[in-house]
């Protein structure tokens, strides 16, 4: 995957709280589902690791009312400082996304979020911008305090994704998966997937539960689909500027990506990071196989049509 090095990147979509240090923060190991009041849809799918890896001090936790348990203590207003002064100096082109993994990020949330008001504005509709937050360690979020165990995930409360940016390296570290830039992307986009789905009021109609045929997986497989349809797109959508911001995506950036979903499936991390059988009534994100055959579907038809995983009547 390679950036557009003349295209303008536009920092502004991001609010920096990692210190004046700039570039840096703390890992993580899983994503979180986080929706209004606190506690919905939301995260890369990753709940369960915490569950497991950290000695099961969290509840299940997928998506729905009452999932997280333990995981946000009490809500909490959202707060933190963002100073984007390091960013908006290190991160102004294509060529710096190209050479930075900061600036790559940024340049993804421009390309997913110029993707998606161009959607919203051929239905007629008006796409309402999320800025994604950078982290170190933990931070305050309108869902409750949010910390880098958590991994990448999205707050309906306040309308913000949340990424400890070291979690790449954990996804390599800890998962076993790519993490190359293009993964990075399908990340992104599957959190901004979420905020499409506040935004048209699909997150609303889901309510608590597990299964594999829950809302709670449905709501997952469509946010993976939607990355899908955006990454179809993603070398001709252009910026502020008027300039593509991708130019690039190869057949292996794909490959991997899929990969990538295979990883986070509920059946695998329960074998493999729990070292146990995988158990059906508990799923809340899907399985590697129905994860990868949705970000698949949302790729193959570039259509945010294909991807109502609420009306399938097979999810794969």
């Amino acid at each position: 995957m390679r950036f557009n090095p003349n295209a303008r990147l536009d920092t502004s979509q991001v609010q920096d709280r990692r210190g004046s240090g700039g570039f840096g923060g703390g890992g993580g190991l899983g994503g979180i589902n986080i929706g209004r009041g606190g506690i919905a849809g939301g995260g890369l799918g990753l709940i369960g690791i915490i569950a497991i890896v950290l000695f099961s001090l969290f509840s299940g936790g997928g998506s729905g009312s009452g999932g997280t348990g333990g995981l946000l203590g009490q809500l909490a207003s959202d707060g933190g400082t963002a100073d984007n002064t390091d960013l908006a100096q290190e991160c102004r082109t294509g060529s710096d996304a190209n050479s930075n993994d900061d600036c790559a990020v940024v340049a993804i949330v421009n390309s997913v979020q110029a993707f998606w008001k161009s959607e919203f504005a051929t239905s007629g509709s008006t796409y309402a911008s999320a800025p994604t937050v950078f982290y170190s360690g933990a931070t305050s979020t309108g869902c409750g305090q949010g910390s880098a165990s958590m991994g990448p995930f999205y707050c309906p409360s306040d309308g913000k994704v949340y990424i400890d940016l070291t979690f790449w390296n954990d996804l390599k570290t800890e998962f076993g998966a790519d993490n190359s830039t293009f993964t990075q992307a399908y990340v992104i986009a599957h959190e901004y997937g979420h905020h499409v789905q506040d935004l048209l009021g699909t997150s609303d109609k889901v309510g608590s539960g597990s299964g594999p045929t829950s809302g709670s997986v449905r709501l997952e497989l469509q946010a993976d689909c939607y990355a899908g349809v955006w990454a179809k797109h993603a070398s001709t959508v252009a910026g502020a500027d008027g300039q593509v911001l991708i130019s690039d995506i190869t057949d292996t950036d794909i490959a991997n990506a899929v990969a990538t979903a295979g990883k986070i499936g509920d059946d695998w991390i329960q074998t493999h990071l729990g070292g146990g059988q995988a158990d059906p009534s508990s799923y809340t994100h899907g399985t590697s196989a129905q994860r990868q055959k949705w970000l698949t579907t949302g790729y193959r038809t570039g259509n945010p049509a294909s991807c109502d995983t609420f009306s399938a009547k097979s999810l794969g």
